[in-house]
């Protein structure tokens, strides 16, 4: 055990004057400020140095004997003239109005007993804040909403384009809104097939087409003048892309709905053909108790009940006769 103790100072001794490095990565948006913290404290440390890409930028010591930032370190330099601010109580420095040439690695070295350092990669983006891309897959003939993921009143202008070519467009405050044509003159692709949501933003797309296929790019411009895009590329899709068999789908489709008219039409006959039947069913009946009630009768009354009979029974042969000469 005391051996391996031994090692381990040993090894500590011969590590050299570096306890660590660290890199860490930093993107912000151009105009913003960026703080590049030490986490440490300077009343525990002898000194606290910044490098921009090998040059002195801001130094601050323990007693605070000796601060320094920008041209106060190296003199003649003004990159950040008046755009420095270092945190007397951790070291920490803070960019402000950050522009494209402030990219580049800052170096913090942290002497103590012990020495240190930290490496800042800052990417300092231009107008763009991000780019998103979204896949769609849509079948043709169906419907696509294209959400914006946004709130029309927190953003300063909402544009859509397909394939470069303006296609909608909405502001805040809802003095210019434009879809398809409205936007671009002379352009119909889509006439009076795109919905856009006043309040997200968002565009719908309906009764789809394989022409609709390609890039749809939403631009998004805040009201801090921040400026965002979103690429959807979007698929529309056939179903059944073979003619040939479509074809036949049609045609089955037509066979089967002639043969259900005619089972239809087969099936209402047989309904009409039974309710005939029934009400002659019904008739003879009636007969039947007719002649009864007349066999108890006088017999002229037998002979009036007889001359009746016989006058419907031959009237329902004549409308028997017609149904049967009426083609079916």
């Amino acid at each position: 055990m005391s051996l391996f103790l031994f090692l381990l100072l040993t090894s500590l001794r011969l590590q050299g004057v570096f306890d660590y490095t660290e890199e860490v990565s930093v993107l912000v948006m151009e105009g913003d400020p960026v703080t590049l913290n030490t986490d440490v404290q300077t009343n525990q440390q002898e000194l606290i140095r910044w490098y921009f890409n090998g040059i002195r930028i801001a130094q601050i010591t323990g007693d605070l004997s000796n601060i320094c930032t920008d041209v106060q370190c190296d003199e003649g330099n003004e990159r950040f003239r008046g755009r420095l601010e270092l945190d007397y109580e951790t070291g920490s420095l803070t960019i402000m109005n950050t522009g494209d040439t402030d990219s580049g690695d800052y170096k913090l070295e942290i002497i103590s007993d012990r020495f240190s350092e930290k490496i800042f990669s800052v990417s300092v983006t231009g107008v763009f804040d991000y780019t998103e891309e979204v896949s769609v897959l849509v079948m043709e003939g169906d419907s696509v909403t294209l959400n914006s993921g946004v709130q029309t009143n927190q953003q300063d202008s909402i544009r859509w384009y397909y394939n470069d070519i303006l296609i909608a467009q909405i502001k805040r405050d809802q003095s210019d809104i434009c879809t398809d044509d409205q936007c671009n003159e002379g352009n119909e692709r889509f006439r009076d097939r795109l919905k856009l949501d006043h309040q997200t933003g968002s565009l719908t797309i309906m009764n789809t087409r394989n022409t609709d296929t390609g890039e749809y790019t939403l631009e998004i411009i805040s009201i801090s003048s921040r400026f965002s895009e979103k690429i959807y590329s979007v698929y529309v899709y056939d179903p059944d892309p073979d003619p040939f068999r479509r074809g036949i789908y049609a045609a089955v489709t037509v066979i089967v709905a002639v043969i259900v008219a005619v089972i239809l039409l087969i099936l209402a006959v047989i309904y009409c053909c039974k309710c005939r039947a029934r009400r002659n069913e019904a008739n003879r009946t009636e007969r039947d108790k007719q002649e009864s009630r007349a066999e108890d009768s006088s017999p002229d009354q037998r002979e009036t009940f007889l001359m009746k009979n016989l006058r419907d029974s031959n009237l329902n042969q004549t409308e028997a006769e017609a149904a049967n000469e009426t083609p079916t």
